[in-house]
């Protein structure tokens, strides 16, 4: 896959307002970005997916002519969210640079299949965010149907995930995801957006920042000369000043290591990599305690599941790490592993028995 944007500062920023709402709008948000925030595409909304019919939906088509007003005007890429095959000849026949595939779309391989067919030929950009459930293949399905299109110059965009528990974000990170993309796509450059992630202005410094650490291309990130007038997603907007403050604020990390550097982080890995082995080996052994717990419960025809005994191991050793220093949340979620495979040892144990 090729880059999308060739030799180009770090991080590369997107940005512009949710939606395009009028041409006024869209050439003074441009204005202030373009002058202070060394702007690599600007983005709108032409077309909104939304959840209620009775919320605005953005301008359509009409609104395109506007953004080529701005390609010409600041000579900057344009770039807009398409969803079926309409979109794309639309914004074909108006000269748009980018394209991006939003979270509502990549969750539906039909919907993504006819962008794709549409796209056959014109080796237009396509950057695509991670659908809206926390399911790595279908992002990767989509990354791998526009390829096949011929589309090569790909990006993804990590915008976080819908999640029903309690959480500070619109829509939950779960890093973990887009890091293993990465690792299955080396050569594919990931944006994070932090306007969909926080879903609020306050969160925007410490996600862009973290995106920041794991070095993420760029960010693409709302923004309006006006915030409190935009007619959808008010509260995660920035204006184009407060965007410029954000970004003087951010820590960028280096891309190469001195060689003092890395020699140190190469015998930290290499103590790393001894203490996974370890970890390998007393797992393996706890399971094999394991199956011989098994073997005894079927032979006295006792039940897999001990919830007393369960409670017990979640209690002391969620204490236990918090004595080191380790997170409750990170305890629990590794023992719920080791838990859920323990029962799977037992099951099948019993099941291989008879």
């Amino acid at each position: 896959m090729e880059s999308i944007f060739n030799n180009e500062h770090h991080p590369v920023i997107i940005s512009g307002p949710c939606s395009a709402e009028t041409e006024e709008q869209l050439f003074i948000t441009a204005k202030g970005l373009i002058e202070n925030c060394n702007l690599s595409a600007f983005r709108a909304g032409i077309w909104k997916p939304r959840t209620r019919p009775n919320s605005f939906e953005g301008k359509g088509a009409i609104a395109l002519p506007w953004l080529q007003q701005i390609k010409k005007k600041f000579n900057i890429p344009v770039t807009i969210e398409v969803a079926n095959a309409q979109h794309v000849e639309h914004a074909l026949k108006h000269d748009i640079d980018i394209l991006w595939i939003g979270a509502r779309t990549t969750v539906n391989p039909f919907s993504v299949q006819e962008i794709a067919d549409a796209l056959k030929g014109t080796k237009i950009p396509v950057m695509i965010k991670n659908p809206i459930f926390r399911d790595l293949s279908l992002w990767v399905g989509a990354i791998e149907r526009i390829y096949q299109s011929g589309s090569y110059k790909i990006a993804a965009i990590h915008r976080g995930f819908a999640a029903h528990n309690d959480s500070p974000f619109r829509n939950v990170p779960f890093w973990e995801i887009p890091i293993e993309l990465q690792r299955l796509f080396p050569d594919l450059d990931i944006f994070c957006d932090p306007s969909h992630i926080c879903g609020n202005r306050e969160l925007l410094p410490s996600v862009s920042q973290f995106a920041m650490d794991l070095n993420f291309k760029g960010l693409m990130i709302e923004s309006h000369f006006n915030p409190s007038s935009a007619l959808s997603d008010a509260d995660q907007q920035i204006t184009p000043d407060e965007l410029k403050l954000m970004l003087s604020q951010l820590k960028y990390k280096k891309s190469s290591l001195k060689n003092g550097e890395l020699v140190q982080i190469e015998q930290l890995r290499s103590a790393i990599d001894d203490i996974d082995m370890q970890l390998i080996d007393i797992i393996y052994n706890r399971l094999n305690l394991i199956k011989e717990i098994g073997r005894i419960k079927n032979k006295s025809n006792i039940s897999v599941l001990q919830l007393n005994r369960w409670k017990k191991i979640l209690e002391t050793r969620t204490v236990k790490g918090s004595e080191k220093g380790l997170s409750s949340d990170f305890v629990k979620d590794l023992l719920e592993l080791i838990h859920k495979e323990s029962v799977r040892v037992q099951i099948e144990g019993n099941t291989a028995s008879h």
